[in-house]
C-alpha cells in the first residue's frame, strides 16, 4: 500500500464524517486538526510515561498516532503534497540499494 492508496481511503472516510457532522474542511482546518491530534498523542505519551494524570493506555496511544497520520494525509492532500515522492526524496534516498544475491541451483 502506498501513501496515495491510504490517503484515498482516509479522504473518503473524512468526507463521510464531515457530511454527517456538518464540518467545513479546508487546508487550515486540516492543519489545525493535525495539531490537535498531535496534542492528544502527546497527552497519551505523558500518561504512559507517568508524567500526567490518568490511566495509561497503550491502545489509546496507537489510536492517537493513527489520528495524527490520518490528519497528516488529509493536510497533504489539500496542500498538494505527494508524500510518496516527498518520502523518497527526503528519507528513502539514504536507503542502501538492494543487491541481488546469486543463488546456486
Amino acid at each position: 500500500m502506498t501513501f496515495s492508496d491510504l490517503t484515498a481511503s482516509v479522504l473518503r472516510i473524512s468526507d463521510i464524517y464531515a457530511a454527517e457532522h456538518g464540518i467545513y474542511r479546508d487546508r487550515d482546518w486540516a492543519l489545525l486538526k493535525l495539531q490537535e491530534e498531535l496534542g492528544e498523542l502527546t497527552a497519551e505519551h505523558l500518561r504512559l510515561t507517568g508524567r500526567a494524570r490518568g490511566t495509561p493506555d497503550a491502545q489509546a496511544l496507537g489510536d492517537e498516532a493513527a489520528d495524527v497520520l490520518g490528519m497528516l494525509l488529509i493536510y497533504c492532500a489539500r496542500a498538494g503534497v505527494d508524500l510518496d515522492q516527498a518520502m523518497q526524496r527526503k528519507w528513502l534516498k539514504w536507503q542502501e540499494p538492494q543487491t541481488e544475491v546469486e543463488v546456486e541451483t
